[in-house]
């Protein structure tokens, strides 16, 4: 990844989302040439000169002080993630040590067996562990039989973005398929910007852009964010649809890996769901090892499994 031309696109599409009323200044009308903020506005706001912001949103990030990166966020209305995206890029592109030191660093694609075991004994609640680049690298029996649709095979881990952007049968189990496409992208983008000396995510972005225009789009935009806990409005191929909630946590031991955990309200029909396919995955799990496999891009596959008694939806 040109991490440069990458603290160029991201600022640039951070001040083109603002107006100068936003940030306390006066608009005097005209005609502007460049969508959203002027350099100097940003300048102005994070107390720096024009020529020092001018620089730095041309790629040249030496001699960034923390100071500096924090006016801008300021200037530019940066959250939480997208301060420290900002910082991630910057000490990328000054820091050859840390791109070596990143660079040398394998990427995790299992888990211990004692975390297995803590994922296994979760038997109430779908759950998975996954990586910065959105692959599945560990399941327990309920989180295989809810993500029927993703087969799963010892092989090669599935990832969440293939699935989402290659697979047709993805936008009939996401209802919210929009806002998880985001989410997903959003995701990659924040991994790249810590980790942009990694090659199979860099890969990953290239496969992604080359076949899905949803995801190019999505790309350009600059959104970053964390996994953190949300909302999941599915539907099933055979308990129907459901609203769950999920919260992740960072394992610890495990550093960059997220363990994931979804549930539904009490007394609700998606919890009367769950509960329905919790019971049929105890005879059913077809997929005994624990990674999960390449997701297939032909839905008429997971039809030809065993299928529990179907039930309206929500």
């Amino acid at each position: 990844m040109d991490t440069s031309n990458e603290i160029r696109e991201f600022l640039m599409s951070r001040r083109s989302r603002l107006t100068p009323g936003s940030i306390g200044l006066p608009d005097f009308g005209g005609r502007r040439r460049v969508a959203g903020l002027r350099r100097e506005e940003v300048a102005l706001v994070a107390g720096i000169s024009v020529e020092y912001y001018t620089r730095l949103e041309r790629g040249n990030a030496s001699g960034v002080s923390e100071a500096v990166l924090e006016g801008i966020s300021r200037a530019l209305k940066l959250d939480d993630v997208e301060s420290a995206h900002l910082a991630d890029l910057v000490r990328a592109a000054t820091s050859a040590t840390t791109l070596r030191a990143r660079r040398a660093a394998p990427k995790m694609q299992q888990v211990s067996p004692v975390v297995q075991q803590i994922v296994d004994g979760m038997n109430a609640m779908p759950t998975v562990v996954q990586n910065a680049s959105l692959d599945v690298i560990a399941s327990n029996r309920l989180g295989r039989a809810f993500y029927l649709d993703m087969r799963i095979t010892p092989e090669r881990p599935v990832n969440f973005a293939r699935f989402v952007f290659l697979d047709p049968q993805a936008r009939v189990f996401y209802r919210d398929w929009d806002a998880v496409a985001e989410q997903s992208v959003a995701l990659l983008r924040t991994a790249a910007g810590r980790t942009p000396s990694d090659r199979s995510l860099t890969k990953l972005v290239g496969e992604l852009s080359m076949a899905s225009p949803e995801f190019r789009s999505l790309w350009a935009s600059h959104t970053v964010r964390e996994h953190r806990s949300g909302h999941k409005q599915v539907r099933h191929p055979t308990v129907g649809d459901m609203d769950l909630v999920f919260e992740s946590m960072e394992l610890s031991s495990h550093r960059g890996l997220l363990l994931i955990a979804y549930t539904a309200t009490p007394g609700t029909v998606s919890h009367d769901s769950l509960q329905l396919l919790a019971n049929w995955a105890a005879t059913n799990d077809e997929t005994a090892p624990h990674p999960v496999a390449e997701a297939t891009p032909d839905p008429s596959e997971s039809r030809k499994r065993a299928s529990p008694p179907s039930r309206k939806a929500d």
